[in-house]
């Protein structure tokens, strides 16, 4: 079990694991030296939002057999990159967050203070 913390100080927890996400496939968003994208906030995807990276070149809503994506649509949770959520955020677009299942390495990306505001589990 890994000792990853969330945003809030708490034991990561598990993002999403139908579909798996994760950079790791693991359903959580941890993250290592390996992950240069910080995969690490877990969202929960809307149709604005995936419309949003599509047109930024990251189409997360296709499928792509060879890879075992399904493609993403409205619901399904996923571990963003902070980058592309604070993007997101800057165009009005940020789909909401878990809290509890997005790495405290985020807080490098984006404030604590916005992803409550976007929080599904507020305190």
């Amino acid at each position: 079990m890994s000792d990853a913390k969330n945003v809030l100080g708490g034991q990561l927890e598990v993002c999403c694991t139908s579909p798996m996400t994760g950079f790791y496939r693991d359903g959580t968003c941890n993250t290592g030296a390996g992950d240069m994208g910080a995969h690490v906030v877990c969202a929960q995807m809307t149709e604005e939002f995936l419309a949003y990276t599509k047109s930024k070149g990251n189409d997360l809503s296709t499928p792509v057999p060879a890879y075992h994506f399904p493609g993403l649509k409205a619901g399904d949770r996923w571990c963003l990159c902070a980058n592309r959520w604070q993007e997101a955020l800057e165009a009005g677009v940020a789909p909401p967050v878990i809290l509890s299942g997005t790495h405290a390495l985020a807080l490098e990306y984006v404030s604590l203070d916005d992803l409550k505001k976007h929080a599904l589990d507020r305190d």
